[in-house]
């Protein structure tokens, strides 16, 4: 495989697995419902994301950068509107 083509790879990863937590956050904010959501796992995963994106950031890989700061800023919300709402 070439470079551009790993890197297209990388980035339709990002894209799919950074886009399923919207419609999640959105529902968050859009009913103020959080009683289903667990914050442990919510911050648990919020830290590796942000551990991931760590990583991305010391390895200079776009894909694992953007994916992670979008994933990050998602469950941050999810996270802020659960200790918020309860």
């Amino acid at each position: 495989m070439s470079p551009a083509a790993i890197e297209l790879l990388g980035f339709a990863a990002a894209t799919l697995t950074s886009l399923c937590w919207l419609p999640q956050a959105w529902r968050t904010i859009r009913t103020r419902d959080t009683r289903a959501i667990s914050l442990w796992t919510q911050g648990l995963f919020g830290l590796g994301t942000a551990l991931w994106l760590g990583y991305g950031i010391q390895i200079l890989s776009v894909p694992v950068i953007a994916a992670n700061a979008l994933t990050l800023l998602l469950v941050l919300v999810i996270i802020s509107m659960k200790l918020r709402f309860g």
